[in-house]
């Protein structure tokens, strides 16, 4: 059996976090097993449904590596077919015409509620004939469901669930208007794609019941159901957006690289030993079913963001220069870009964002701009040192060798020849040209900036 998983979102917004790890589950999932990972996008709430968040949705995917290996399936073309199939469990006995009004529904739910029992439709045109149909009401379709018995499902995530089959109402597969429900269009679009394992969310599991029964009642062997649960905040409580329950699109706004985020998500619920930074090819490898917890998983920021910091620091350097570049403050020219580029060694090894890796790069492409901003900078600025920084360009004008080491024993000799101790000609030095008191090594700073860029800039300083 070749494996054949889908992630099915709604286009009513953004890849939500969540789906973001359910689609990464069953993309996994695929390519563990050597089977194919679709896309389905379930639009039959034409209404809620946008072409923007079908974009956003396809974005996302396509920025984390999570595409599907087909076209993409939109299930609103599959409308006719769904219908179809409801016609067809009519003609076989195994659904049927509802002709209740509203008035019939809500005072069934009144009923149920001053009973004490939840709202389930009572089953009044299950065995009637449409010849007592009354006049001008447009009927439903609905499925007969078991109405004595229990049902066991073998979920590859929970294990062995069961209900009460009596829980179970008949549900509607096609509306008044003749469109078709959800529950329905899953079941014949997962029949017809030949999916064989459903992958989804905890949420779901009472869903799972239902269409177990309308694959019986279709005659379809029901696929391998896996629910996973639910991603929740650092409080314990149902990820929402005050946790953070951003777009995928946001969390790369933010400054985050996909595989720093999909080996985040993994872990999300899923443990293969300590391991904790996976590669891409190794989740591949090792993911499975099996060891995905029961329990909902907690989001934490911080750990995402140290994880993204140790991405930084792996990835290939012109890929970071170009991801910054659309963040620079000005344009970045073929000078400023061999700067970036020498220069990012030192530069991504202090950065956990590329956010924040585009902030720390700027001043190779733009001077600081007096007074400082930075006061911790504008501190080592003081009293006496613009007149010292010019006399250490002077020293510096005519020295021969432009690299590290040379930069630092001169820069040394130049202290010791005035007694001034390393550091009270270093720190000034680190804030002329870089406008703060933190940046990489000086010396490296001094080497990918040039002789003449580090001499303007350090004559630059105002008196004071």
């Amino acid at each position: 059996m070749t494996v054949v998983t889908r992630f099915a979102p709604s286009p009513t917004g953004f890849l939500h976090i969540g789906g973001a790890r359910t689609a990464l589950f069953n993309w996994l999932y695929a390519k563990h097993h050597g089977g194919r990972y679709l896309l389905r996008i379930e639009d039959t709430d034409r209404q809620r449904s946008t072409t923007e968040a079908i974009d956003a949705i396809k974005d996302g995917l396509s920025w984390l590596g999570l595409m599907s290996d087909e076209d993409v399936v939109f299930q609103s073309q599959n409308a006719g077919r769904h219908m179809e199939v409801a016609h067809r469990l009519v003609e076989e006995g195994k659904a049927y015409y509802c002709y209740c009004s509203q008035e019939e529904l809500d005072e069934m739910r009144q009923t149920a509620r001053a009973e004490g029992r939840p709202m389930r439709y009572n089953g009044m045109w299950r065995d009637r004939s449409p010849d007592e149909a009354p006049e001008g009401v447009d009927p439903v379709v609905r499925v007969k469901m078991p109405t004595e018995g229990e049902t066991t499902i073998v979920d590859l995530v929970q294990g062995s669930v069961t209900i009460q089959n009596q829980q179970l109402d008949d549900f509607i597969l096609l509306r008044a208007d003749g469109s078709p429900t959800y529950m329905l269009s899953v079941v014949v679009d997962d029949h017809d794609m030949g999916i064989t394992h459903v992958i989804r969310g905890d949420d779901h599991l009472t869903n799972a019941f239902r269409q177990y029964h309308l694959y019986k009642a279709c005659g379809w062997e029901t696929p391998k159901f896996a629910h996973i649960p639910l991603i929740h905040g650092p409080d314990g409580a149902k990820l929402s957006k005050r946790h953070g329950a951003l777009g995928a699109e946001a969390y790369r706004d933010l400054g985050y690289l996909p595989e720093a985020l999909n080996n985040y998500l993994l872990r999300l619920g899923w443990a293969h030993g300590d391991d904790e930074i996976i590669s891409q090819e190794q989740a591949i490898e090792w993911f499975d079913l099996d060891a995905v917890g029961k329990s909902p998983a907690r989001f934490d920021f911080a750990k995402l963001e140290n994880l993204n910091g140790h991405y930084i620091q792996e990835a290939d350097n012109e890929r970071l220069v170009s991801l910054i570049e659309p963040l620079m403050p000005v344009a970045v020219d073929d000078t400023g870009r061999a700067r970036l580029l020498a220069g990012m060694d030192g530069l991504k090894t202090r950065a956990k964002l590329i956010t924040h890796l585009a902030e720390n790069s700027a001043f190779y492409l733009v001077p600081p701009q007096f007074p400082l901003i930075n006061p911790k900078a504008a501190k080592l600025l003081k009293e006496g040192s613009s007149a010292l920084l010019k006399e250490l360009a002077d020293h510096l004008e005519g020295h021969g060798d432009w690299t590290e080491e040379a930069l630092e024993q001169a820069m040394r000799e130049f202290g010791e020849a005035r007694d001034l101790g390393f550091g009270k000609v270093a720190q000034p030095v680190r804030a002329a040209l870089t406008g703060s008191n933190m940046s990489p090594g000086l010396f490296e700073v001094m080497e990918v900036l040039g002789r003449d860029e580090c001499l303007s800039r350090m004559r630059a300083v105002p008196e004071n």
